[in-house]
C-alpha cells in the first residue's frame, strides 16, 4: 500500500482511504468483513462524518468494529462535522465540541485521529474554531485537525487564531472533474477550464504541506453520478480501457490510479461497500502510470492542452 504524508504531523498513512459513507447499507457482518478486508489490504484509514446516515455509520462501525480483532491503536479513525443538514452550517465552538462528543460515543472510542470540519461556514468566526480546537485537544479526544471544501484565502482565516496545523483538505477531484487541474494549464485565457473555482487550492495545499483527500474519485459534477460505464463519457472509458489494457488493470483502477499519479501525493477517498471493487482500488496503488499517459487520460476528460 503506498504511503503519503498526513499534512506536517509527520505521520505516514495509506494512499486509499475507506469512506464510511454508506456503511449503513451493511449489516454488523457485512460492515467487519469490510473493515477486515481493508485493513488486510493496508489500508487502516477511515472516514466519516457526523451526518453520514445521521450517526448510523459511525455507530455501525463502532459496533461491527468490536466484531474483529482490529485493536484501536492500529487503525486511524477521521470523521467530520458542521454540517446541520438541511439547514445550515455551524462551526461555534458549543457545535463543533458537541458534536465530537456525540460522534465519539456512536464510535465507542476515546479519541478521534482527526477531526474536519465539513464544508465551509459562512459565519465562521476563527475564535470559536480556535476556541474548540484547542478545548478538543487539550482533552485528549482530537489529535489531528482538517477541513474539507475550503479555498486557501478560507483556510488562512481560519490560521489567524487556529495554532494547530490543517493536516488534511477534503476536495472533489476526478479525470471527470479535474477544475483544480486544469486552471493551472489554462492560465490567462478565456476558456473554461481557465475559470479559478477554488483560489488555486491544488498549489496552496502543495506549498502548505496539506494532504488533498480526494472524494468521489468516480463522479463528476455535483453527485451528478458515475462516468464509469457512462455513454457521456465515451471518450474518457476508452482511454481508461485502452491505458488500463497496458498496465494489466481495470478501469476503475486506473481512474484511481490517474490521481495518485499526481505529485501532490493525495489520498483518495473509497467509498464503495462491495469487497472486490474496493480491492481493485487499491490495486491502482501498484501501477505506475507514465507522464505521457497521465495527460492521456486529463485530455480525455474534457481538458485541453494550451
Amino acid at each position: 500500500m503506498k504511503k503519503v504524508n498526513f499534512g506536517t504531523t509527520g505521520l505516514q498513512v495509506p494512499a486509499i482511504v475507506l469512506g464510511c459513507m454508506r456503511l449503513n447499507k451493511l449489516d454488523p457482518a457485512g460492515a467487519a468483513k469490510h473493515i477486515e478486508n481493508a485493513v488486510a489490504q493496508g489500508v487502516n484509514f477511515f472516514d466519516h462524518a457526523d451526518i453520514y446516515g445521521r450517526g448510523a455509520c459511525e455507530e455501525l462501525f463502532g459496533k461491527a468494529l468490536k466484531m474483529t480483532d482490529i485493536k484501536r491503536e492500529d487503525i486511524f479513525v477521521q470523521s467530520k462535522c458542521g454540517i446541520v443538514p438541511g439547514v445550515m452550517f455551524d462551526f461555534s465552538r458549543e457545535h463543533i465540541v458537541s458534536s465530537v462528543e456525540g460522534i465519539l460515543k456512536r464510535l465507542g472510542m476515546e479519541y478521534l485521529d482527526a477531526l474536519l470540519l465539513h464544508r465551509p461556514d459562512a459565519l465562521v468566526e476563527p475564535e470559536e474554531v480556535a476556541a474548540a480546537f484547542d478545548e478538543l485537544e487539550r482533552a485528549g479526544k482530537v489529535r489531528y485537525f482538517g477541513v474539507s471544501n475550503m479555498k486557501p484565502m478560507q483556510i488562512e482565516l481560519l490560521k489567524k487564531c487556529v495554532k494547530q496545523p490543517i493536516a488534511a483538505n477534503q476536495m472533489q477531484v476526478s479525470a471527470a472533474h479535474s477544475t483544480m487541474i486544469s486552471n493551472g494549464l489554462e492560465v490567462n485565457m478565456l476558456t473554461g477550464g481557465a475559470v479559478d473555482r477554488d483560489g488555486s487550492i491544488l498549489d496552496y495545499c502543495r506549498l502548505k504541506d496539506i494532504t488533498i483527500q480526494a472524494w468521489s474519485p468516480f463522479q463528476y459534477g455535483m453527485i451528478k453520478g458515475v462516468f464509469l460505464q457512462n455513454d457521456d463519457f465515451g471518450v474518457l472509458n476508452r482511454k481508461l480501457a485502452e491505458i488500463g489494457e497496458k498496465y494489466g488493470v481495470s478501469a476503475t483502477t486506473m481512474a484511481v490510479a490517474w490521481l495518485l499519479r499526481h505529485p501532490a501525493n493525495m489520498q483518495v477517498l473509497a467509498g464503495t461497500m462491495n469487497v472486490e471493487r474496493f480491492n481493485e482500488i487499491c490495486g491502482a496503488c501498484d501501477v505506475q502510470l507514465s507522464r505521457e499517459d497521465w495527460y492521456q487520460i486529463f485530455l480525455a476528460g474534457g481538458n485541453i492542452l494550451p
